[in-house]
C-alpha cells in the first residue's frame, strides 16, 4: 500500500512537469498587481489685476498708418478658454483688484459693465483695491454730501451684482468687524478638482491716501501681513489644502527670465514682499499680486508671485500640482508663465501688439497671434456684452472740445513733465490763486498731439476731482510740500513756485521752495494754493496738514472738475494748448548713494 502511495505521487509530479510547472496549491496568497501611480491635481491659477475699466481694447494707429489693437475683455477671454479646454475644471481666475476706475465704459456706470464681463469670464474671486471705493455713493458725486448718502454706496452695488465674491481680510469696520456688505471674512472655499482651495484677499495699507479719504472714513486698514498669518491659519483649520493670497498690493521685478532668480525685485517698492516675509512656510501657495502696475513673475522661497503692468494687455498663469495622497502642493513642480501679452495679431518678427514697442519698429508686418497652438480670435459673447457701452463711449470720446494740442505730452510720474505743470497752469489760472499744485497720481494717460476730444481728456484726467483752494502761510506751504514729495507718490506738478528735491526718495525728499526766479517765500501773509479736492481731503500723505486748517481757509470751487478746467485753459490760450517750459522742479544729487525705504 505504502509503495502505492509513492508511486502516485511520482506519478503526478511528472505529469505536473510536463504540463510546464507547479499548479495551485489550495489556499495560496497570488501575487497582486503593482498599484497604479496616480499623477498629481494640476490646479491653473490665472491672475489678472489693476483692469481700471479696460473692457474695450487698446487702440493705436502706427506712423505707417497700420492699425494695432491691445488687450480688452473679448480677447482676454480667448486665452482663457484655451487654459480651459487645457485643464477641464482645473482653473481658478482671479483678480488682484482695482477692477473699475480708469476708463469712460466703467466709470459712466460705476463699474458695472466690468462686473457684467467679470461674471461671464467666470472669476473665482477678487481682491479689493484702493480705486473700488472711489465712486463713492450711487450716483454722479465722488463723495456724499447728504446724509441719506452711503459713501460705499457704488462700491456696495458692485458687490451685490457680483457672482463672486470681493476679498479683503485687513479691510475692517472701526470696531474691528469684517464689514458685514461683503458677505463674508475675507476668504472663501472652493472646491476645484476635488481639492479645497481657500482664497484670501489684502488691500493696500495706503487706500486712504489714494483713493478719496471721505468714502473710506468710516473704514481702516489693518496690517497685511497680521491679517494675512490670521487668514491662513483659518483657512488651513477650515480645511483648505490649497492656500492663494490675492492681494493688491505688488512690488517690482525688472527681469523674467529667471524666476528663480529675484536679485532684481526692488525689496523697496512694494508691499507684498513684508508679506511674505512674515508668512510661516507652507501657509500660503501661492500670491496673485497688484497694485503697482509693475511686473512679478518670481519664486520667493517656494511661493509663487504673479503681477502685470495691468490695464487688461496681460496676464500670468501659475501651474499648481497637488500630492494626491498628503494633499499638500508639490513646490518643486510649480511653473510660472509671468505676464503673457493679450494679442490678436502680433508683428512677426518682434512678436508683440504693444505699440509703444512697435511705434519705433521698421517693416511691421502684423499677423494673427495664437496660443497653446490655436488662433486667438475675440470672444463673441464677451464683444456682444461690451458692444452697448462701447457705443455709448464712441460718442463721448469722439465729441470734440474745441482745443488743438500742438504737441505731445506724456505722462511722466518719477520727474517733472510738461502735461503736470500744464494742469497745474490751467487751475492756478481758473482759482485766480498764488500757485497750484498737481499731484502725479492723478494723471492716468499721455495727452496727443491732434484736436482735443472728450475721450482723449477723460483718459488724461479720469478722476472726477475737482478744484479746490487753501490759504497757507509759508511754513504751512512747505510743510505741505515736505508731505507730498515724501510720501512716494511721483513728482507732483507746481504753478508759481519753483521746488528743489533731493534724487533720493524719502521724506527728507523735499529740500525748499521760491517764488519763480529764486525769490524767496514772504515770511508773512498767506499764500493762496490750487490743489485737486483729492489733496484737499487728505490723498497723497498731505491729510497731516490739510486736516489741520480751520475751514474758513478752504475754498471747494464746486462744479469746477479738472477737466473742465484744462478745457477752458485751452479756451483762453486761442482754443490750443503747448507744453510748458520745464525746469519748476530742480533735482539735486545726494552725496551718499539712496538707502533703502519701505513705501
Amino acid at each position: 500500500m505504502r509503495t502505492f502511495r509513492l508511486t502516485a505521487l511520482a506519478l503526478a509530479a511528472l505529469i505536473s512537469a510536463c504540463r510546464g510547472g507547479p499548479q495551485p496549491v489550495a489556499n495560496a496568497v497570488t501575487p497582486s498587481a503593482p498599484p497604479a501611480v496616480v499623477e498629481p491635481v494640476r490646479l491653473t491659477l490665472v491672475g489678472t489685476n489693476d483692469f481700471h475699466g479696460w473692457v474695450m481694447p487698446h487702440r493705436a494707429t502706427l506712423p505707417d498708418g497700420q492699425k494695432v489693437e491691445e488687450g480688452g475683455a473679448a480677447l482676454f477671454a480667448s486665452y482663457v478658454a484655451r487654459l480651459r479646454e487645457d485643464n477641464p475644471g482645473g482653473v481658478l481666475l482671479v483678480d488682484g483688484g482695482d477692477l473699475f476706475q480708469g476708463t469712460l465704459a466703467s466709470n459712466l456706470v460705476e463699474g458695472a459693465i466690468v462686473v457684467d464681463v467679470y461674471n461671464l469670464l467666470g472669476y473665482t474671486a477678487v481682491a479689493i483695491g484702493n480705486h473700488e471705493f472711489d465712486y463713492g455713493p450711487v450716483g454722479p458725486g465722488p463723495v456724499a454730501t447728504h446724509p441719506d448718502e452711503d459713501p460705499l454706496g457704488a462700491l456696495k452695488a458692485r458687490v451685490g451684482q457680483a457672482k463672486f465674491p470681493f476679498l479683503s481680510t485687513n479691510v475692517r469696520e472701526k470696531d474691528g468687524s469684517h464689514p458685514a456688505w461683503l458677505g463674508n471674512d475675507g476668504t472663501t472655499v472652493v472646491t476645484v478638482k476635488g481639492v479645497k482651495v481657500g482664497l484670501l484677499g489684502l488691500s493696500t495699507l495706503q487706500t486712504p491716501q489714494t483713493t478719496n479719504p471721505a468714502n473710506v472714513a468710516g473704514l481702516k486698514f489693518e496690517s497685511l501681513a497680521q491679517s494675512a498669518q490670521e487668514a491662513t491659519r483659518a483657512l488651513r483649520e477650515k480645511g483648505a489644502e490649497v492656500v492663494i493670497a490675492v492681494a493688491h498690493a505688488g512690488g517690482k521685478c525688472t527681469d523674467l527670465s529667471n524666476p528663480r532668480d529675484t536679485s532684481g525685485c526692488s525689496k523697496d517698492d512694494g508691499e507684498i514682499y513684508a508679506v511674505l516675509d512674515a508668512l510661516p512656510p507652507g501657509s500660503v501657495d501661492a500670491v496673485v499680486a497688484g497694485h503697482t502696475h509693475q511686473t512679478m513673475g518670481h519664486f520667493f522661497g517656494d511661493v509663487p508671485v504673479i503681477e502685470t503692468t495691468g490695464l487688461a494687455r496681460s496676464f500670468g498663469v501659475v501651474e499648481l500640482y497637488v500630492d494626491p495622497v498628503k494633499r499638500r502642493v508639490l513646490p518643486e513642480r510649480t511653473r510660472i508663465q509671468a505676464a503673457l501679452p493679450v494679442c490678436g495679431a502680433v508683428d512677426a518678427t518682434l512678436n508683440t501688439c504693444d505699440p509703444l514697442r512697435l511705434r519705433d519698429a521698421k517693416g511691421v508686418r502684423m499677423v494673427p497671434a495664437t496660443f497653446m497652438g490655436a488662433p486667438v480670435t475675440p470672444d463673441a459673447r464677451v464683444e456682444a456684452l461690451v458692444a452697448p457701452a462701447e457705443a455709448r463711449v464712441e460718442v463721448e470720446q469722439r465729441r470734440p472740445v474745441g482745443v488743438e494740442i500742438k504737441a505731445r505730452m506724456p505722462q511722466v510720474y518719477e520727474a517733472e513733465s510738461a502735461l503736470g505743470n500744464l494742469i497745474a497752469d490751467a487751475m492756478r489760472k481758473e482759482a485766480r490763486s498764488d500757485a497750484a499744485v498737481m499731484n502725479a497720481g492723478g494723471i492716468r494717460a499721455d495727452l496727443p498731439v491732434g484736436p482735443l476730444t472728450f475721450g482723449k481728456l477723460y483718459e488724461v484726467l479720469p478722476f472726477d476731482n475737482t478744484l479746490a483752494v487753501l490759504d497757507l502761510t509759508a511754513d504751512e506751504l512747505r510743510r505741505f510740500l515736505t508731505l507730498a514729495y515724501g510720501g512716494r507718490k511721483g513728482v507732483f506738478a507746481v504753478s508759481g513756485l519753483e521746488v528743489t528735491l533731493g534724487a533720493c526718495m524719502g521724506p527728507e525728499r523735499f529740500k525748499g521752495v521760491t517764488l519763480p526766479g529764486g525769490a524767496p517765500l514772504k515770511a508773512k501773509g498767506t499764500y493762496r494754493v490750487a490743489v485737486p479736492d483729492f489733496l484737499l481731503r487728505g490723498g497723497d500723505g498731505v491729510g497731516a496738514l490739510t486736516s489741520t486748517l480751520p475751514q474758513e481757509r478752504i475754498s471747494l470751487l464746486q462744479g469746477q472738475d479738472l477737466r473742465e478746467v484744462l478745457t477752458a485753459y485751452g479756451r483762453a490760450q486761442g482754443n490750443a494748448l503747448k507744453p510748458p517750459a520745464l525746469g519748476r522742479v530742480r533735482m539735486v544729487k545726494s552725496e551718499a548713494p539712496c538707502a533703502e525705504t519701505k513705501p
